[in-house]
């Protein structure tokens, strides 16, 4: 049987905290790190108001060779290497496949991402398409797909390659166990060396951000309060002295 590479998962409070700071923030922090590339382009959400983070098992397609991959995965099915990340998938983990942006290929049907949801995975992001979507939106997977077919992946010009790999996912590299930031806006890959530095920069801006939010909805100067000049900034220390930053309760 085949045996691809794991992962090393993050701690979760990272995973939690990432999530708390949503695909747009988490891009645009990673941007003014310098890593401007980190937005997976095409696939978009098909599960509105979702949001997910997690560690990535990453599943890359080629173009089908028939020398390399023919029909004997029918006959012995743990061939069938789209199985074997889905072998992987533990709670809170998200499948991320680069499928070449082909839109005539169903990756996963609802049989697959039954197993998926069983196992405890937290979506699903993939550069092309699923199948059986009317069982499938039933199981109410986060998605980030480029849309639906209805054909199987190998009846089509694609075949399975390889499991926790690099992949290029919608133009950007994804290493297995980069950290995935999912929500309405799209998907964001994360590099996981770099999370704690996100979290913390990201958090910076989101201090400030209510009472910005609060000025321009007084019809404030955007100037002024977006981003927060330095001329607002003890306005804004005053503020928030009599609005603290809540803090959650300990467990």
């Amino acid at each position: 049987m085949i045996q691809p590479p794991t992962i090393t998962r993050p701690p979760q409070e990272i995973v939690d905290a990432l999530c708390a700071v949503g695909a747009a923030t988490a891009s645009s922090t990673l941007a003014h790190m310098g890593l401007r590339n980190c937005h997976i382009d095409g696939p978009v959400a098909w599960a509105p108001g979702k949001a997910i983070a997690g560690p990535a098992l990453t599943l890359q397609f080629m173009p089908k060779r028939e020398d390399l991959y023919g029909d004997g995965e029918y006959e012995d099915p743990e061939k069938q290497l789209h199985r074997h990340v889905l072998y992987q998938v533990e709670k809170g983990d998200i499948v991320v496949v680069d499928a070449r942006g082909d839109m005539s290929a169903g990756i996963f049907g609802d049989m697959m991402m039954t197993y998926f949801k069983g196992r405890g995975g937290a979506g699903i992001i993939i550069d092309g398409c699923v199948r059986d979507y009317t069982n499938a939106k039933k199981l109410d997977i986060p998605l980030w797909i480029r849309g639906l077919t209805p054909n199987f992946h190998t009846q089509t010009g694609l075949m399975p390659f390889a499991v926790n790999t690099p992949i290029a996912c919608g133009g950007v590299t994804v290493m297995p166990g980069d950290i995935i930031v999912a929500d309405d806006d799209g998907a964001v890959c994360v590099p996981v060396a770099l999370a704690a530095q996100v979290i913390e920069n990201a958090s910076v801006q989101h201090e400030w951000e209510d009472f910005s939010r609060m000025k321009l909805m007084q019809g404030e100067p955007l100037q002024r309060y977006y981003p927060l000049h330095a001329d607002a900034r003890q306005e804004y220390e005053d503020w928030r002295k009599l609005n603290p930053i809540a803090t959650p309760p300990k467990q």
